[in-house]
């Protein structure tokens, strides 16, 4: 079986389709006594396990030896990763030149073209003798193509059996067949409504990708239907011992389970068919064409990478797990760090759902002389509708508020070349990105959205840096999204309309792919925005 589903690795979609299969799940609830039920037996915890710590050799040790002679040992350097295919080649790059040890954290790890190619690097990297550990949310573990939850199980069963590999899962089901986990939703929903939207890949302890971008084709530019417009910052320095930190603690609480508890056996000649098989895949995908499916040599590009590093000294926040609890500090960070703002605040973030406190804050900092510029999604640019009908009331608050509002069009020029990784030309681009830049001098990315979710519900991470440099290119950045060729302006006529203007038109009703959007904006509007 694994042989023939490797190819398939992960999971299935976002959270935040999760009231189509809470929907289901309350249909199939009905039939759950019919349904025979497969329970993880009881197990002992693993002992605690931390992070490799940082070798004198490897890749990105001599670029953080010259930063920290620089400029001191407190500095991390940085640098934007705004395509979507210089996103993937940077994973690539980590993995393919880790020497001692990869700590990959990720919400959702899709099994399509980019899942597949990273778990390919990553059982290469295991190969030389990395010590790899992998942590993923244990939410989504329905494949795209609805097979078998059991298929999934045996996936990452595989991936773990790899002796230089180790799988946890985050917040797992303990019932791990279908009739199982309806009931076990049904009855313990606010347990598994919380999950891990974390995002970070650590090399060796010293090199770290962090950002917005979960592990799937729409975040790398490999989808033909959509293609995400997102956002992470690469880091090389104390940055990565910081990350590490946040791995850490995850990893070795009681929110977290070995896949090794699944009693999982994965015999060797299924293995080594599901390598090949797995190669065979990528080998003949055409969306690969300027990708090596196997491990290559990155020393020219890890040369070239100090000119593009910005230095600075930096913080990596997350909400922690707290024993039973998750403890959750981001919302208060992100409010700290806008509240700093004297002259300018540029944000862009894809799911906005504001609230007054939120809206007296952004009154307070333009009142002090601070220009305030937003970006986020129009309707048309959605990929999540339900996220548009509770913030749509709050268009009119921001505006008043003294900011200006921009949001994103599906027909974006920065589609072409930054969204999309060529030869993928897909249907239209959604933003993903979640960044702040204050005064062009401190700057924050992360996985956090502004909604109630992600306040309260997930547990996010980010990182702060303070570096004009790094500032400067993110406002750039947000700049270039805001322009006319990329965003509508969201504005207020004079009896207090809302418009909607780019370069070419100016149209009084939000902008929209289709009317089945509007359709689902106008149905979702009556689940509470707490959901989302």
């Amino acid at each position: 079986m694994i042989g023939r589903v490797a190819v398939q690795i992960l999971v299935d979609k976002r959270l935040r389709d999760c009231l189509v299969r809470a929907l289901a799940a309350i249909f199939f609830g009905i039939f759950q006594v019919a349904c025979s039920t497969s329970v993880v037996a009881p197990y002992d915890p693993p002992a605690p396990e931390y992070a490799v710590s940082a070798k004198p050799d490897g890749a990105f040790a001599e670029i953080e030896q010259r930063l920290s002679a620089q400029h001191g040992a407190d500095y991390s350097g940085f640098t934007l990763l705004d395509y979507n295919e210089e996103a993937l080649r940077w994973r690539l790059a980590l993995i393919d030149s880790a020497r001692h040890s990869i700590d990959f954290q990720y919400y959702l790890w899709y099994g399509d073209v980019a899942g597949q190619l990273l778990a390919a690097r990553l059982l290469e990297a295991a190969d030389r003798g990395v010590r790899v550990r992998v942590l993923v949310d244990d939410l989504n573990t329905l494949l795209r193509d609805a097979s078998s939850v059991v298929v999934r199980d045996e996936t990452v069963a595989w991936l773990d059996a790899h002796p230089n590999m180790e799988v946890r899962l985050f917040n797992p089901w303990s019932q791990r067949d279908f009739g199982g986990r309806v009931g076990e939703g049904l009855s313990g929903l606010d347990q598994v409504n919380r999950r891990m939207h974390n995002k970070a890949l650590n090399a060796d302890n010293r090199a770290v990708i962090i950002g917005g971008r979960n592990i799937g084709d729409e975040y790398m530019g490999l989808n033909t239907s959509f293609n995400f417009h997102d956002l992470d910052v690469l880091g090389i320095g104390p940055v990565a011992r910081q990350t590490s930190a946040v791995f850490d603690a995850y990893w070795n609480s009681q929110w977290v389970m070995p896949v090794a508890a699944l009693q999982i056996s994965i015999p060797p000649d299924e293995s080594a068919a599901a390598r090949a098989e797995l190669l065979r895949s990528l080998a003949s995908n055409p969306a690969l064409s300027g990708f090596s499916v196997v491990s290559r040599d990155w020393t020219e590009a890890v040369a070239d990478l100090p000119a593009q590093l910005h230095p600075g000294t930096s913080r990596v926040i997350s909400d922690l797990p707290d024993g039973g609890t998750i403890d959750h500090v981001m919302l208060a960070e992100i409010r700290s760090l806008l509240a700093t703002t004297r002259r300018e605040l540029l944000i862009v973030n894809a799911y906005i759902i504001p609230n007054e406190t939120g809206i007296g804050l952004l009154r307070e900092r333009k009142a002090a002389g601070a220009d305030i510029r937003i970006l986020t999604n129009s309707l048309a640019s959605h990929d999540v509708p339900a996220v548009n009908s509770h913030y749509a009331p709050w268009r009119k608050p921001i505006i008043e508020s003294g900011a200006e509002l921009y949001e994103l069009r599906a027909d974006a020029g920065i589609q072409s070349g930054i969204s999309d990784t060529p030869p993928t030309r897909a249907g239209f681009v959604g933003l993903h990105s979640k960044a702040m830049v204050v005064d062009r001098e401190w700057s924050y990315i992360g996985s956090m959205n502004f909604d109630p979710r992600s306040a309260a519900l997930n547990s996010e991470m980010g990182v702060i840096v303070r570096s004009p440099g790094l500032g400067e290119a993110l406002a750039k950045l947000i700049e270039r999204d805001m322009r006319p060729s990329n965003a509508w302006q969201v504005t207020l006529d004079e009896e207090g309309r809302l418009l909607w203007s780019h370069d070419t038109t100016t149209v009084a009703r939000q902008p929209a792919r289709n009317a089945w959007q509007r359709v689902e904006e106008f149905f979702f509007r009556a689940i509470p925005k707490e959901y989302y």
